[in-house]
């Protein structure tokens, strides 16, 4: 095999991820599923009287913002990933199309996913907080220091990311 067609063939393989986006479109679709259970118990609960209802209705619509946050990290990986790392997507200047895509890079995804994980984690975490009483403190602890990481994490993505998008050798190539 000559160097060049060898070039061709690892380029090439990155339609092996294809199936591996396929798969979070049907992980999308159970998520889709999950949230109208949800809803379907948060209605039936909401209704049905029982005692403790505006903590039950709370606690459920905050398990909803959840299954959606975490649908929108599987778009912006979906999407985004395969545009990224596999090819470009052609949406001829769909007026659907998310303002985004037209800048995502690694990096871009990379700090755009962990800001989206802070947005999920901070749902759990107001999920325990609201339920304080129920759960251990060293719980409570862990699960606000792990939050933290993930806050400091997501900044540090993006600082980095500001820092390689203003150094020199970028603006050259920009």
């Amino acid at each position: 095999m000559r160097p060049k067609s060898l070039g061709y063939l690892m380029f090439a393989s990155r339609w092996l991820q294809v199936p591996l986006y396929l798969g979070l479109i049907v992980a999308q679709g159970v998520y889709v599923w999950q949230f109208m259970v949800e809803l379907w118990h948060l209605i039936g609960d909401t209704f049905t009287g029982r005692t403790g209802v505006e903590i039950t209705v709370m606690l459920s619509v905050l398990g909803l913002i959840d299954v959606v946050m975490i649908s929108n990290l599987l778009i912006m990986v979906i999407v985004g990933g395969y545009e990224t790392f596999v090819s470009r997507i052609d949406l001829n200047d769909h007026p659907d199309e998310p303002e985004w895509l037209s800048h995502v890079n690694a990096n871009v995804l990379k700090v755009k996913l962990a800001t989206a994980i802070v947005g999920i984690s901070s749902v759990h975490l107001l999920q325990t907080f609201i339920r304080a009483a129920e759960i251990p403190n060293e719980k409570i602890m862990w699960q606000t220091i792990i939050h933290l990481a993930f806050v400091f994490s997501a900044i540090g993505l993006a600082w980095i990311d500001r820092l390689l998008v203003s150094s020199p050798a970028e603006r050259t190539h920009a």
